[in-house]
């Protein structure tokens, strides 16, 4: 079987994230809650401050493209697609607070992606809880920035993926044909997790995208989006589980095979998914429900609970040279709408 070398650095990430080095200070005359700043740590890293605690400290690899770049390298990487820390999207801030700081961000992004020397990719944030606002900075992302998509959460507040409210949206990126990155963001679950804070990541975060992913199907997202393209960080978190209740539903409980004119597992086939999984087993299990055609590497990069090796974790699959090429590159080039 044909392999490519080992040492290839030709893999595209679809799920990186960036910090700016600082934030605008508030234009009003009351900061409003949830509104970030940066202070110092030590010379190569920052505390991001959210209320006056320390949300995360972060290196300045999340907004240095030259620091990013020798990382990528070792990662066998060649292009990422960047996006916002989760938590700062915002939704939960005023429309116009919001508004102000995803364009702060998406210009810091463009900054980044222009520095890159062609290494980086955007894909911007816009201000979900305003519909209308949202569909204005994804023009701006478009014509102005030239970014290849958005990242939103796996839910706007509580509002889930598949809701009609945001229909609107979905209908604006498949008509300018920008990609949708869901990234799990502010999980249900948290109060039956027992353990440190950093199981919001390690546990509820797949649960999460799990139920927005459903939600998508649920509501038939691509029957009515056919031309939408949108992935699911974490590897779609416990959808690949949830697919076969679905299935069972439609045979026993009323309504539910109508709910659903495509079988569930079809339309989970239509979404794209990332490799952010950390195991073979999972990774071939998905590659196996959802299909070779729709996983991509996912890093979460730069922060420490990242995939470090994941051109490496697809080569260690045993694939012939054409699908390994496809989930290493391919895959993502189709997703981001890069391809030639």
């Amino acid at each position: 079987m044909t392999k490519i070398h080992p040492t290839c650095s030709c893999g595209v990430d679809i799920h990186a994230h960036i910090i700016p080095k600082d934030f605008p200070a508030y234009m009003g005359s009351s900061t409003p809650s949830g509104w970030p700043s940066m202070a110092p740590a030590d010379e190569c890293h920052r505390h991001v401050m959210i209320d006056g605690k320390n949300y995360r400290t972060v290196s300045d690899k999340s907004w240095t493209p030259a620091n990013r770049w020798v990382d990528m390298q070792a990662m066998g990487l060649q292009l990422q697609a960047i996006s916002p820390m989760p938590e700062l999207l915002s939704y939960w801030l005023p429309a116009s607070d919001g508004t102000q700081l995803v364009r702060y961000l998406n210009d810091q992004i463009a900054s980044m992606v222009n520095e890159s020397n062609g290494s980086l990719v955007g894909l911007g944030a816009v201000p979900l809880q305003d519909i209308d606002r949202s569909i204005r900075e994804l023009r701006y992302l478009k014509e102005d920035l030239d970014f290849a998509g958005v990242e939103i959460g796996s839910n706007i507040n509580g509002v889930v993926v598949g809701d009609p409210m945001l229909d609107p949206f979905f209908e604006a990126c498949e008509a300018m044909s920008m990609s949708v990155f869901v990234h799990a963001l502010r999980p249900t679950g948290m109060d039956r997790l027992v353990g440190p804070a950093p199981l919001q990541q390690i546990l509820a975060y797949p649960s999460d995208v799990g139920l927005a992913a459903a939600s998508a199907i649920t509501s038939n997202l691509l029957i009515r989006r056919p031309k939408l393209r949108i992935a699911f960080s974490h590897g779609g978190g416990t959808l690949a589980s949830l697919l076969p209740r679905l299935a069972q539903s439609a045979l026993v409980f009323p309504g539910m095979k109508d709910l659903m004119p495509m079988a569930p597992v079809d339309q989970a086939r239509l979404f794209f998914y990332d490799s952010l999984v950390f195991d073979r087993s999972t990774l071939v299990h998905l590659i196996e429900k959802f299909g070779i055609d729709q996983l991509m590497i996912g890093t979460d990069y730069p922060f420490n609970f990242h995939d470090d090796h994941p051109v490496d974790r697809i080569l260690q699959l045993g694939l012939s040279e054409k699908n390994q090429m496809q989930l290493i590159r391919d895959n993502a080039m189709r997703f981001l709408g890069l391809e030639h």
